[in-house]
């Protein structure tokens, strides 16, 4: 059995290592801005979508040589949009990841503006891996562009900001986190497949892919919810209740915390059933267990 946090804190350090050297300052008078981008970038974290990168990949014949590109190019656009998530202008909150957020640090000018160049510093990493195919780069970037852009993960956050104080009906509510929490881990599995040369949408592997990505993400989801209302602030890293006191409508809207519970576990169980015949799938599986039973 695979000891997912042993394999998520080695591959952490290993993407971080990757991120020092791409996000060191090219020019002192830009240093600001890249201070900016470290101080989040590098501030820990589980790096999930990084470590969904490499297990595709692996798992398909991809090596991590191929993958460390694209696991630090997601990497960089989901640490933008928490920077952006954080802000007085959406969840206004003073903490993530046990430290102050961004714009607490920096101001929220600067914050704008590390988080825009994250995003642009992504698609440069995507676009120069040479470790991989023309076509693969060419994917890489097209995935990226579309699932974390305005119908992905940018229009989920879009449809969020306008639901609040408003009732969501449950189909809403599925299609708005099918983008914002979704589309990036959508996007890393298939960075995975990218990794391993698996460029064609219409490969069973792909679409297995896609799907466990979507189910592992869907119960992902359900599971910020419920630590939201039964978390332990220390351990998150962050202040919890934050959903009803911008008064949003969650997965608890709809049911009970057992009855997000047995839902996350349902989704959880059709994604390993995804992948489960594939040879090496135990770490992709062990991981789906372990994101159900978290407590950050």
């Amino acid at each position: 059995m695979a000891n997912i946090e042993q394999l998520l804190g080695e591959n952490s350090a290993r993407v971080s290592l990757e991120l020092e050297k791409y996000l060191k300052t090219p020019e002192k008078e830009v240093d600001g801005v890249y201070d900016a981008m470290r101080y989040s970038a590098l501030s820990g974290g589980k790096r999930i979508r990084p470590f969904l990168v490499r297990s595709f990949a692996e798992l398909f014949g991809g090596t991590e040589e191929k993958a460390i590109a694209y696991e630090c190019a997601i990497e960089l656009i989901h640490v933008s949009s928490l920077i952006y998530d954080d802000m007085p202008c959406m969840d206004n909150d003073d903490y993530r990841r046990g430290k102050l957020t961004n714009h607490k640090v920096y101001g929220e000018a600067l914050a704008v503006l590390s988080g825009d160049a994250m995003n642009m510093k992504a698609f440069e990493i995507a676009a120069s891996n040479d470790k991989t195919s023309v076509e693969s780069r060419l994917r890489a970037v097209l995935l990226l562009s579309g699932l974390a852009g305005g119908v992905g993960m940018i229009g989920g956050q879009h449809i969020d900001i306008i639901s609040e104080n408003k009732k969501v009906d449950f189909d809403s509510l599925l299609n708005m986190h099918s983008k914002k929490t979704g589309a990036l881990i959508r996007a890393s599995a298939l960075l995975g497949c990218c990794a391993a040369e698996l460029n064609d949408p219409s490969d069973e592997r792909v679409k297995n892919a896609e799907k466990y990505a979507s189910g592992i993400g869907l119960a992902f989801q359900i599971k910020d919810d419920i630590l939201d209302v039964e978390g332990d602030e220390k351990i998150l890293g962050k202040a919890v209740h934050a959903d009803e006191k911008l008064d949003k409508t969650t997965f608890l809207s709809f049911m009970s915390i057992d009855e997000a519970k047995e839902y996350a576990k349902r989704e959880t169980e059709k994604a390993i059933d995804c992948i489960k015949q594939y040879n090496g799938s135990e770490v992709l599986t062990e991981l789906a267990c372990w994101l159900l039973n978290r407590n950050k």
